[in-house]
């Protein structure tokens, strides 16, 4: 049933009297019947470009950064949907900070923050001077057409692969799995972990700070363009009458 259908049989129903109610009364809707309900929904052909990017990064103390990004793009013309890697090391000079010394913090806990569904952030700190950032952004927008989607850069994450990195700061790992793809960091000299995982209808976002004076971050952005389609006057029309008679 399309579109269309859907609203004349909503509009129809809703200007007939239920038995023993008079017409336009409210009537309350049971939860077996708003737990079938989703509002995930979009229109066929509506979406023209999907995009997916995350990035993960660890600065210690002496302003070494680990981290990755990952960008996946998906439009009509794409033959095959692969996240592409960018590894990230820089080197810190250690003029700006105190040279890292070993984490002394403990923090317990937190084991079900591995299994939570939906979007899960945490930020568990047991130290001095770190910032800790964790956000997700989704970005909504309409065109006529998909943008130019520029060449790919960085290594390919095939399912099942996986991408590694070291440096002062620690050691990084980028996985594809059956269900989805993670970034974690493991700091070195004790500092801290966090991860940022995307599948399965779920996002998390989590970092423990054991030592001092770390800067992490963790973002997810998604990308969406919508084609810019206006309904037929026609649609609108039908629908306008149906409503005329709930007046």
């Amino acid at each position: 049933m399309n579109t269309q259908q859907w609203l004349l049989a909503v509009c129809l129903a809703a200007s007939v009297p239920a038995h023993a109610a008079p017409a336009l009364q409210p009537i309350e809707v049971k939860d077996s019947e708003l737990s079938t309900l989703r509002g995930r929904f979009v229109m066929p052909g509506r979406i023209i470009s999907f995009g997916v990017v995350m990035s993960t990064t660890w600065q210690n103390a002496n302003g070494d950064v680990l981290g990755a990004r990952a960008d996946l793009q998906v439009q009509a013309t794409t033959i095959k949907p692969q996240f592409y890697v960018q590894t990230i090391d820089t080197k810190g000079t250690g003029t700006a900070n105190l040279a890292q010394n070993q984490g002394t913090g403990i923090v317990t806990g937190g084991a079900g923050l591995t299994t939570t569904q939906g979007v899960t952030q945490s930020v568990r700190a047991a130290g001095d001077n770190n910032t800790a950032y964790n956000n997700v952004d989704v970005n909504v927008s309409q065109a006529n057409a998909a943008p130019a989607v520029a060449a790919p850069q960085g290594q390919v994450l095939a399912a099942g692969s996986t991408i590694t990195g070291t440096n002062g700061a620690g050691s990084l790992t980028v996985a594809s799995t059956g269900n989805g793809v993670q970034m974690s960091i493991q700091a070195n000299n004790n500092q801290g972990t966090t991860s940022q995982s995307l599948g399965q209808g779920g996002l998390s976002q989590l970092t423990t700070l054991l030592g001092g004076s770390n800067q992490v971050s963790n973002l997810t952005q998604l990308n969406v363009i919508m084609r810019n389609n206006m309904p037929a006057a026609g649609s609108i029309d039908a629908g306008l009458s149906q409503l005329k008679g709930l007046r």
